[in-house]
């Protein structure tokens, strides 16, 4: 469920620094995480090399696998990466990721019970998540043969035989109801839902992940069967696999997970992203002390070829917390914020760019100008020599530590498989990085960031003089 603009998914970006203070919310995670006796599963493998050897086929049944050999620990990560995010919703909002999060309450001859045990029983990790493009099943297991082969086995079960039970069915859906009805009294949430909507208008990236409370009240079981027997197909799947298996072993893997899956086909492809038509500014009125301020347009796709132009240039002007240029101008010269931050979110199309912050309800104004000329500014002008060595010195000296886990590895791997990067985007990020010019940041920033269309939402209360006021309830669930 998309709660807030404050969080975000790490492998939907390279930089899980950078996200952590300013990224959005995109992933809706459902998951059951099992120990056993704290067993090395808690433990981190030893991937101290710059990157990893990705191996890529195309199994019998035409799926896609992504493999990568580790040694030092006796576990395996799998990821089956599926290309049924909220964007395939349709007129359904919310119709993904209530699918997503019933495959795992009931498959087979199993209930939740019967799964949670089994899981429990290997000392096995396993979870279910779902975001904008993708829906993922993930599982984290020891490669002992008798450990390893009862974790596939349910696993593979959960893939192919979910059963949507009425009883499991309602008791979701009314909780999903539950969360959608909570995120009217956030208005963080209200941001976020209207933010997404003033930049996407009426493409499949516009709706929240876990839809509207309109939509998810006219659901049936039968809806979500019909969702998954669409997208849950072999044809739509990719595999990633990383961990301590020989590549016979990840081979046969992927094939077993996949045995039970129809052919099928890929969804077709989302319509292009347009570009907003002129500027707009919104306020919802809340009663806060802090309002709530995001600003923004459709930025990057992961694959556009200016990504990592954009991608260090947002690091120097709001991605690298209290080093950024927004953070200075905000709140150490000003004292307007205690944050204030940007970010590009690449997707399989252009995903947002945003800057955001809160602030006092009286401070809404200055503040909001404040971010606006720092923007625009820095869009004119550029980052300085200084501000541009300091940046990849930062970006490139903890670059190894974001994958140093087969978790994280196997997250960086799915990333690459599924918007189809070069198998070697790991070995080549930091020279890409050190290719990075002042004048290529501010060429692809004006090309990328027209600030004569921004998309401006406010959430807070009015200050004297509002802006376009729309009430918490006319907009709650957009």
């Amino acid at each position: 469920m998309r709660v807030h603009l404050l969080k975000y998914v790490a492998w939907v970006s390279d930089s899980v620094t950078q996200q952590k203070n300013t990224g959005l919310q995109k992933t809706t995670t459902k998951s059951r995480t099992f120990y056993w006796l704290g067993l090395i599963l808690l433990s981190t493998s030893t991937l101290t090399s710059a990157a990893a050897k990705i191996e890529h086929w195309q199994t019998p049944q035409g799926s896609r696998v992504y493999y990568v050999h580790t040694e030092g620990l006796p576990m395996v990560d799998i990821q089956v990466v599926f290309d049924a995010g909220s964007a395939n919703d349709g007129q359904e909002f919310g119709l993904a990721s209530l699918t997503a999060g019933l495959l795992d309450t009931g498959a087979g001859k199993w209930n939740a019970d019967d799964i949670a045990q089994r899981f429990e029983s290997v000392g096995a990790q396993f979870s279910v998540s779902n975001s904008i493009d993708t829906a993922t099943v993930s599982l984290r297991t020891l490669t002992d043969k008798p450990l390893f082969d009862k974790a596939l086995d349910t696993m593979q079960v959960i893939l192919t035989q979910p059963v949507f039970n009425e009883a499991d069915f309602k008791r979701e859906k009314n909780r999903t109801l539950a969360g959608l009805k909570q995120q009217e009294e956030s208005p963080a949430a209200l941001a976020s839902i209207a933010f997404y909507k003033a930049l996407y208008g009426q493409h499949p990236y516009a709706h929240p992940e876990a839809g509207e409370i309109k939509t998810v009240s006219a659901f049936k079981a039968a809806d979500l069967k019909s969702f998954y027997q669409k997208y849950y197909v072999a044809a739509n799947a990719m595999v990633v696999i990383v961990g301590d298996l020989s590549k016979q072993q990840a081979e046969q893997t992927a094939e077993k997970l996949l045995t039970g899956l129809p052919p099928g086909k890929k969804p077709d492809a989302l319509p292009d992203v347009a570009m907003p038509l002129k500027a707009s500014l919104q306020h919802i009125e809340f009663p806060s002390t802090q309002t709530h301020v995001l600003v923004g347009l459709p930025g990057t796709y992961r694959k556009d070829p200016d990504y990592f132009n954009l991608y260090v240039g947002n690091h120097i002007l709001g991605g690298s917390g209290l080093v950024s240029k927004l953070f200075n101008e905000v709140r150490e010269k000003r004292g307007l914020a205690y944050s204030a931050s940007s970010a590009f979110i690449p997707l399989l199309k252009p995903g947002p760019f945003l800057v955001s912050l809160q602030t006092r309800n009286d401070q809404t104004t200055e503040a909001l100008q404040v971010l606006n000329q720092t923007l625009a500014d820095f869009i004119t002008q550029g980052p300085t020599d200084a501000e541009l060595v300091a940046a990849k010195k930062n970006i490139t000296g903890g670059f190894a530590m974001r994958f140093d886990t087969n978790k994280e590895l196997a997250s960086y791997v799915a990333m690459i498989g599924f918007y189809e990067m070069p198998l070697d985007y790991l070995d080549t990020f930091q020279q890409k990085i050190e290719q990075v010019t002042v004048a290529s940041i501010s060429d692809a920033l004006k090309r990328h960031v027209n600030t004569q269309l921004l998309q401006t939402i406010t959430v807070g209360k009015a200050e004297a003089k509002s802006e376009t006021v729309v009430k918490p309830e006319e907009k709650s669930v957009k």
